[in-house]
């Protein structure tokens, strides 16, 4: 069984970060082990919230896994607080990565045009950092374009799209992915490109609705269907056909709560089409 780590924070409560990578990844069949970098009562999008910064503890645990020997088949890294946070996330890939196992970075930080409240300017400057060291990057387009300097759009075509694959890959990572891009009406999906030049996009269906964490959930099943084995596009496009699956089937629920995907009912779903897939 292959397995990886996970550097993010832990809201307790609101499906995000950690309480979503922690059961997909372990679903799909991949010990998932956490590196928490705070630990919140509950996501930020509530109207109160407590947050326990764990910037002093990632180091000494570092330690402890490196005497052990512990090594990781990939080291997957989400929402992180602050540029000291992104830093030593970059000395953290410097002690663990082998040149063997994946580096994944989601540089989730930013949505709809702009940075998160918790952000000031130069944390974009940090996160370029941690994707130099990354195999692989996820962000979507107001990442990238902060990302880049590229000026972010709302409407664009597929030029400006590769434009800003090739000046993602030019921060230093080995494929770069970029969520959220769409071409017509109705379809929504993902592109990317990597150092060889080839290039993969794959769409589906555009839902009307929109919940906290499918940022989260989208990126866990790309590392979940890497870990067993399958390519880059497909693990991209088994990781969008599940995020459409969960923002329909909460729209669809009675019991659905407002600060998050329901993702745990469409567990055996993912499984099944994991395995479907693997053949």
């Amino acid at each position: 069984m292959k397995r990886i780590i996970t550097l993010q924070d832990i809201s307790c409560v609101g499906r995000c970060s950690i309480t979503v990578a922690l059961p997909v990844i372990s679903a799909m069949g991949v010990e998932c082990g956490i590196l928490p970098t705070a630990v919140l009562s509950n996501h930020t999008m509530f109207k109160n919230f407590t947050c326990k910064d764990l910037s002093d503890q990632i180091e000494p645990i570092s330690d402890v896994w490196e005497m052990e020997g512990i090594i990781f088949d990939g080291i997957y890294t989400g929402y992180l607080a602050s540029i000291e946070q992104c830093e030593q996330v970059c000395r953290f890939f410097d002690r663990f990565s082998t040149g063997d196992n994946l580096v994944l970075v989601d540089p989730a930080m930013a949505d709809n045009g702009k940075l998160y409240a918790a952000f000031g300017p130069d944390f974009p400057e940090a996160m370029k950092k941690v994707c130099a060291k990354a195999d692989v990057i996820v962000p979507n387009i107001t990442e990238a374009s902060l990302l880049t300097g590229m000026p972010y759009r709302t409407e664009y075509d597929e030029s400006y799209i590769h434009e800003l694959l090739e000046r993602l890959l030019e921060l230093g990572c080995g494929t770069a992915a970029l969520t959220g891009v769409s071409y017509e009406p109705g379809k929504l999906g993902v592109a990317y490109l990597d150092r060889s030049g080839k290039e993969f996009s794959y769409f589906t269906r555009k839902c009307e609705q929109s919940y906290h964490g499918t940022g989260d959930l989208y990126a866990s099943t790309v590392v979940g269907g890497l870990m067993r084995g399958m390519e880059l596009g497909d693990a991209l496009a088994l990781a969008a056909d599940f995020v459409v699956e969960c923002i329909e089937a909460t729209a669809r629920s009675a019991s659905a709560r407002w600060y998050g995907v329901e993702f745990e009912p469409q567990i055996p779903r993912l499984c099944r089409m994991l395995e479907e897939r693997l053949g």
